[in-house]
């Protein structure tokens, strides 16, 4: 029943976290759209202190839309706040990464083949990564290269590809995925938390309290929303590359992923371009093409020769059962080694799966250990593997898995 339930909260949380990255993601895109889309306003508006307006039609009716240059002549009742939605995906996010990989750190998070660690040594790390992250942003922020954009911009993507390298070089390529993803969220969020929210939270206090405006915690503020912004669709692709594994079990994971991340953000910069009047077609096409040479390149079929898989694999589950005298082990093995390790294997077999799916790999007795919850729970309790059933497995051989990796 365990492994069942636990696939059932880990599917509500998930959706959640979803649901709410929808909502922060699309109040970013709409409020970045919204900036850059303001025209100048009438005489009128600007006597009233309206810096920009935009009319628009949504849902059978006109709206008509105001930012003021500092505030409004009088506080209305009620004012709308944008904080819940970031505040949400990163807790949601964090109970995710808590109970998919924390909670399951041998199967997903720990690869004896990259490091050996403890389940504490491996959240001692990936907790720490993310903490540093978050740290060095801000010490990039306030440091003389924030004064050039392009000296910033390159500093971000450095650090970021050594953190990424950092992370595939002590986890599996699915904990590093995650980690790199916790660490740009993190990012985002203590953008709105420790600098967004704030500034707007003292310039309400003093337009209430008719006070002159510091523009300095606005236009802070305005730079962290950009960042956020230009973050939104590497951190979406982190968040679906464990559907993957071509990506995240790529020898070169990290270089893969960075370059997937800084096209996408070239792309959106288009959008951004577009919504503020500039029209640069060359910025989509040259994205787009960026991104189809890489896939291709990755995809191209490779010239070397493959090693001996005796030199890849450390034992395959056959092997494996000969150095193992317990049934219930030869029992399992067998199994496995018939009906999964054509898929789920470092050298796959298969005609379709060229790489071993969610990297589950079972090639010896103790990745059949690590993976032993997932085992169950994919092949016995929802018997949804082997995909489509493909190599028959028997209903005698899944109550076999049960009755040996249940103990």
């Amino acid at each position: 029943m365990w492994p069942h339930f636990y696939e059932w909260i880990a599917l509500f949380i998930k959706w959640f976290h979803v649901i709410c990255g929808i909502a922060w993601i699309g109040a970013s895109f709409y409020f970045t759209w919204l900036d850059n889309s303001l025209e100048t306003p009438p005489k009128w508006k600007k006597d009233k202190g309206i810096k920009g307006d935009l009319w628009a039609v949504h849902g059978g009716g006109f709206y008509e839309v105001a930012k003021y240059q500092v505030g409004p002549e009088q506080m209305p009742e009620k004012l709308h706040w944008f904080k819940w939605e970031a505040y949400t995906t990163w807790i949601t996010g964090t109970v995710l990464l808590i109970w998919m990989y924390y909670f399951n750190a041998q199967a997903y998070l720990i690869d004896p083949r990259i490091m050996e660690l403890t389940t504490s040594q491996a959240i001692g790390i990936g907790i720490g990564g993310v903490v540093l992250g978050v740290v060095v942003y801000e010490l990039l922020l306030r440091s003389p290269l924030a004064q050039s954009k392009a000296l910033f911009l390159t500093a971000i993507i450095l650090s970021g590809a050594v953190f990424f390298y950092g992370f595939t070089q002590a986890f599996s390529g699915r904990g590093a995925f995650i980690h790199m993803g916790v660490l740009i969220g993190s990012i985002m969020v203590n953008n709105v938390w420790h600098k967004i929210i704030p500034g707007q939270r003292k310039m309400v206090a003093q337009v209430a309290a008719g006070e002159a405006v510091d523009p300095a915690p606005g236009l802070e503020g305005k730079r962290r929303s950009i960042h956020n912004n230009y973050f939104t669709l590497p951190i979406i692709f982190l968040m679906i590359s464990n559907h993957y594994p071509m990506i995240y079990q790529h020898a070169h994971n990290w270089l893969v992923a960075m370059l997937v991340m800084v096209i996408s953000a070239w792309i959106r910069h288009y959008f951004n371009l577009k919504h503020s009047g500039q029209t640069k077609p060359s910025v989509l096409v040259s994205g787009g093409v960026a991104m189809f040479i890489l896939a291709g390149i990755l995809s191209w079929p490779s010239t070397k020769e493959t090693p001996a898989i005796a030199e890849v694999k450390v034992e395959s589950a056959e092997s494996t059962v000969n150095a193992h005298s317990d049934m219930a082990q030869t029992v399992v093995a067998e199994i496995i080694d018939k009906r999964c390790v054509s898929c789920h294997s470092q050298s796959p077999t298969d005609d379709v799966f060229t790489v071993a799916p969610s990297g589950a790999i079972f090639d010896t007795w103790e990745d059949i250990q690590r993976w032993a919850p997932r085992i169950l729970a994919r092949s016995v309790e929802s018997s949804d593997m082997p995909f489509l059933n493909k190599t028959e497995m028997t209903d005698e051989e899944r109550l076999q898995l049960k009755q040996h990796l249940s103990r």
